[in-house]
């Protein structure tokens, strides 16, 4: 039976899985030369669907955290990578994408305060050379723009990502999820009637489905369960796991769009997918005990629990509030012995963190 991690790992991992289909559903269901109109069509349908099941608007300064969570997240990024799989074939796409835990690892010890192990560096490293290894040996031409959108998109994505991690979910899930696709949506429309305009022909049967596809599966369906592990996973373990993208987008090109796959790549996808679970087993929860920095200090174990909510505790990034700890959470034991009252597991989330714990006096 999975963990409630394993789980919520497995539903996060959903997400860049779907992802990795956009590239073979562009270039076989939608219109040539058409991405603004891809990136629109594929988030305000999506948005507007999940506002219309939530019936939820933001409030206070969410109006324009929203529009920058949508920008990032959704506007930029998806015009970015629409660019890039008109301009780049397949796997090829996502060049780039393979750098982005480190680009997240780098700005979330900045922003977030977490930490950034040298494990984590490695395991970023052996995922850009495996992305590296699984695009060099593409039978394609690499396109400068496309590259460079490609970049772009990565970029956008890891800030949207630390930013979500900051700024947390004030509202349920569907409903957070809603206003960024629509300000990302809107923020894309009057840039898709500049340089684009709309259709002049009507869209056919496959390309409706496949913007159907797009909005419902890849979009609306996938965002939600990316913001659920935002919330609750560190934002590297995140970007480790979009590392699956590029996986999904090789290996359906080679299944269904006949693309040849060299051993080297697939020498490639190994690595990638071994960083991937090398970043979870080093983000996975640790066993419950004192922790180093307090034994040997007159601590002993307590019976007695402090909620996670007292120490900011109960996601996996560990974080420890900046505000002292509730002098609830420590008593006084005999011969000046003081006690810890441990962290109370909350769905059997609690990660990390525990040796960053000191007493407060």
């Amino acid at each position: 039976m999975l963990s409630n991690r394993s789980l919520l790992l497995a539903t996060t991992a959903l997400a860049p899985i779907l992802w990795g289909t956009t590239y073979l559903t562009t270039t076989m269901f939608l219109p040539a030369d058409r991405p603004l109109l891809a990136a629109f069509l594929r988030a305000f349908p999506a948005g507007l669907l999940l506002l219309i099941l939530c019936r939820r608007l933001p409030h206070g300064d969410w109006w324009w955290k929203s529009w920058v969570l949508g920008v990032l997240n959704i506007g930029a990024f998806f015009a970015l990578l629409f660019i890039a799989a008109y301009r780049l074939p397949g796997g090829v796409a996502a060049i780039v994408g393979g750098l982005q835990p480190l680009v997240v690892a780098v700005l979330a010890s900045r922003v977030m305060h977490e930490r950034l192990t040298g494990r984590v560096l490695a395991g970023g490293a052996a995922g850009a050379f495996g992305v590296s290894l699984i695009v060099l040996q593409a039978q394609a031409r690499l396109d400068a723009i496309g590259i460079l959108a490609a970049v772009g998109g990565t970029l956008c994505m890891a800030s949207g990502i630390v930013l979500s991690k900051k700024w947390g979910q004030p509202a349920p899930l569907l409903a957070t999820t809603s206003w960024q696709l629509i300000a990302g949506g809107l923020s894309l429309l009057p840039v898709l009637l500049l340089l684009e305009g709309l259709p002049t022909t009507p869209l056919t049967a496959p390309n409706l489905l496949g913007y159907a596809y797009l909005s419902v599966v890849g979009t609306a369906f996938a965002y939600v369960a990316w913001f659920h592990g935002i919330a609750r996973l560190a934002a590297s373990t995140i970007a480790f796991l979009g590392l699956l993208s590029p996986v999904v987008a090789i290996l359906l090109g080679w299944a269904i769009a006949g693309e040849h796959l060299a051993p080297i790549q697939i020498a490639g996808i190994v690595i990638v997918l071994g960083s991937i679970s090398a970043a979870i087993v080093a983000r996975a929860p640790k066993p419950a005990g004192l922790p180093r920095n307090l034994r040997g200090r007159g601590v002993k174990r307590g019976s007695s629990f402090l909620r996670p909510a007292d120490l900011g505790a109960g996601r996996e990034s560990g974080g420890i509030p900046r505000e002292p700890v509730d002098n609830a959470g420590i008593d006084a034991g005999g011969g000046g012995e003081r006690r810890l009252r441990f962290l109370e597991p909350v769905n059997g989330a609690v990660d990390g963190g525990l040796d960053d714990v000191s007493t407060q006096h």
